[in-house]
């Protein structure tokens, strides 16, 4: 990271001369009390949204619409998810268990583990 913020500073230098660069490394989350690294700034949480919007508190703001759609897509996944396993323990019994129930151990076992014909 250190050298393409080095290269990308010697590019941009020789397009640009007298342009002061300030190159960033932004992170959503966590707390870096100390954000000048020498090369380049490191900006954490709060700092780094502040720093891309300009709004000290989007921080604060934007948590509760991504918990909202985290939510609506854990609730989809786990309804998707519901049917591969349906699917797939119907297709396992089908094939791989006596009419009551009893896994075919020695069917199973060839299946995953024994040479191919």
């Amino acid at each position: 990271m250190k050298d393409d913020f080095k290269r990308a500073m010697r590019i941009r230098r020789t397009n640009a001369r007298d342009i002061r660069i300030i190159v960033v490394n932004g992170c959503c989350y966590g707390r870096d009390e100390n954000s000048d690294k020498g090369d380049y700034l490191k900006l954490c949480g709060q700092r780094f949204w502040e720093f891309i919007s300009g709004d000290e508190d989007l921080y604060i703001s934007i948590i509760e619409p991504l918990g909202h759609k985290a939510k609506e897509k854990n609730e989809e996944f786990l309804v998707e998810y519901a049917k591969v396993i349906n699917k797939f323990t119907l297709e396992f019994s089908k094939e791989y268990c006596t009419p009551d129930g009893a896994i075919l151990w020695e069917k199973f076992v060839k299946f995953n583990s024994g040479k191919k014909a």
